[in-house]
């Protein structure tokens, strides 16, 4: 008899080979470019994306709402899958305290909520998804397989795979773009924690004002994440009891996160993910011009080239362009990023305050991630879980344990774990949506790997 935990790692894998084959199947060419479209790497940014010159006061107001098409739907004995979905614009706040506009996508199940109390949300924040505005979760909803050879642009839209899980429990969806990705006024600032975590919050805001939906104020509230997701949903759930206390937060899975930046950067250096790095840079300059300046000094050409062409691509060419990049190579002394970060206490202290773990969230919290992980380390993910358990937060740590499938390759020992734990972690996050008590398991941490 094959046992449950293979069953489920079995059926997720094919589920999501499923979902890619169908997805490939409907590639379709680019949407003819209307009025106040723009464009990103040869695809159209509808207008829908432009933020207004002016936004609302109040974090989580939606700006504006539209239906959207989504291209993959699945029929279940319950109802299709996703059911309805609508493009949403909202407003929420980043890290200097202005006013931001985010977009996203809010999905309403078919199905019935056959759990307690109202149905439920969850907030969805995506895993590395680029730089790019076609590189948006929302964009991908759409367009689930994007490949433009001749703009050199490969996006993939893997986060369905986890919203229609969630969706098949009835359980309410809203898809955060984050702040600047795919909305048209600003860079993405990636990996920004209070971005991140702003975003996701008023994201459930928005949700839960949206009319015609079958949520409420009463609805329980979780986060999901994976990798920039997972820190985003990490810092979110930190946040929420002084950022958005109102919201009836259950839970939060916060899978593989890069919580220490300064220890990723050594993960990420040099892997098939390199790319990501010219992210990181490219949205912390956004916020601190200065230190843009401080970079130039040290860049070679390759490297200011890097920086440059980075900042309009997906995952998936940024994977094919730069993989395996050592930040080594892009100096003029021969210098690492890491070894950088040494010499520059400005530099320093601006990727430290990404840190996430400094603050206690009040709710249960999953904390996930591969034991062979060396793209987003496993050590410092599970040092968050370490630094929650200190401060008295109800933790579950989960260490996902694989062999070790290929050094610095980001889909095996970074990915994998995604798919494996994908369909416990959402198990957990539905127990604690159906009001079911989590037991932290703190109390075994000095023990485990």
């Amino acid at each position: 008899m094959t046992a449950p935990s293979a069953k489920r790692t079995t059926t997720a894998i094919a589920g999501a080979m499923t979902l890619l084959a169908s997805s490939l199947a409907m590639l379709t060419a680019p949407a003819q470019a209307a009025e106040g479209d723009t464009t990103s790497r040869g695809v159209t940014i509808p207008a829908f994306y432009n933020p207004p010159t002016s936004l609302p006061a109040k974090n989580g107001t939606l700006v504006r709402a539209e239906p959207m098409k989504v291209a993959l739907t699945l029929p279940t004995p319950s109802g299709k899958l996703p059911g309805k979905a609508t493009r949403v614009m909202f407003k929420s706040t980043d890290a200097t305290n202005k006013p931001v506009a985010v977009t996203g996508a809010y999905l309403e199940p078919e199905k019935k909520w056959t759990g307690k109390g109202k149905r439920p949300l969850v907030v969805l924040g995506a895993g590395t998804q680029g730089q790019g505005d076609q590189c948006a979760p929302s964009i991908g909803l759409e367009h689930p397989i994007g490949i433009d050879l001749k703009n050199e642009n490969m996006s993939a839209g893997y986060e369905i795979l986890a919203a229609y899980r969630l969706l098949d429990k009835g359980v309410a969806v809203m898809v955060s773009d984050y702040v600047g990705l795919g909305a048209t006024d600003r860079l993405h600032t990636y990996m920004t924690r209070l971005d991140q975590a702003h975003a996701l919050n008023d994201a459930a805001r928005a949700a839960l004002s949206l009319p015609g939906t079958s949520i409420s104020k009463d609805s329980k509230i979780g986060f999901y994440g994976y990798s920039q997701g997972g820190g985003a949903s990490g810092a979110a759930a930190e946040l929420q009891p002084t950022y958005a206390p109102e919201l009836n937060l259950a839970g939060a899975y916060v899978g593989a996160p890069p919580a220490d930046l300064v220890k990723t950067i050594d993960g990420i250096d040099g892997s098939a993910l390199a790319v990501a790095l010219a992210w990181t840079i490219n949205g912390m300059i956004q916020y601190n011009p200065e230190l843009g300046y401080k970079i130039d000094v040290y860049m070679n050409q390759k490297g200011k080239d890097f920086l440059a062409d980075s900042v309009d691509r997906c995952v998936g060419d940024g994977l094919i362009k730069y993989a395996f990049t050592k930040t080594s190579s892009l100096t003029k002394d021969g210098s690492s990023l890491a070894q950088i970060l040494k010499k520059e206490p400005q530099m320093k202290a601006t990727v430290d305050a990404q840190r996430i773990g400094k603050l206690k969230p009040k709710v249960p919290v999953r904390v996930a991630t591969g034991t062979v992980d060396d793209s987003v380390p496993h050590g410092q993910a599970r040092q968050l879980a370490v630094d929650w358990c200190k401060a008295k937060a109800n933790v579950t740590y989960v260490p996902v344990v694989l062999p070790n499938l290929g050094d610095k390759l980001v889909l095996t020992n970074h990915f994998l774990p995604l798919i494996v734990d994908q369909g416990p972690a959402i198990d957990w996050l539905t127990d604690r949506l159906n009001g079911k008590s989590a037991s932290s398991n703190c109390w075994s941490m000095p023990l485990q790997p």
